[in-house]
């Protein structure tokens, strides 16, 4: 599976943006997604996973971003969408899409595969 992010960029604070996860070479709707991020100096650490089919498409959140971002995907257009709405400064950081088969994982290790990342910058 290759993965490319796309959507990052500058917001102030209270702002959103919506990334995308694009897919291509396998069958998308099989692959469990997650997105990462990593600020300067911080290990990568898990924001958010859909399921694949197999999984029931469910949904997981880690609890900084409970209610402020929604993760989802289209699997008509292979591509996986997070948006983050009620940005904070603290939500900076290189944003990476990444997918392994049917269920999610919150541990880096277990994905398979990984987007280049999109930067994301929130101004106060």
């Amino acid at each position: 599976v290759q993965l490319v992010e796309s959507g990052g960029g500058l917001v102030q604070a209270g702002g959103s943006l919506r990334l995308a996860c694009a897919a291509s070479g396998r069958t998308f709707t099989n692959y469990a997604i997650a997105w990462f991020r990593q600020a300067p100096g911080k290990e990568r650490e898990f924001v958010t996973a859909i399921s694949g089919s197999g999984g029931g498409g469910t949904t997981t959140y880690a609890d900084f971003v409970k209610g402020r971002f929604t993760i989802s995907r289209d699997n008509a257009k292979n591509t996986a969408y997070l948006q983050m709405n009620s940005l904070k400064t603290d939500d900076t950081g290189v944003y990476y899409c990444s997918a392994r088969p049917d269920y999610y994982s919150r541990y880096s290790s277990n994905y398979d595969y990984w987007g280049q990342g999109t930067q994301v910058t929130v101004s106060s």
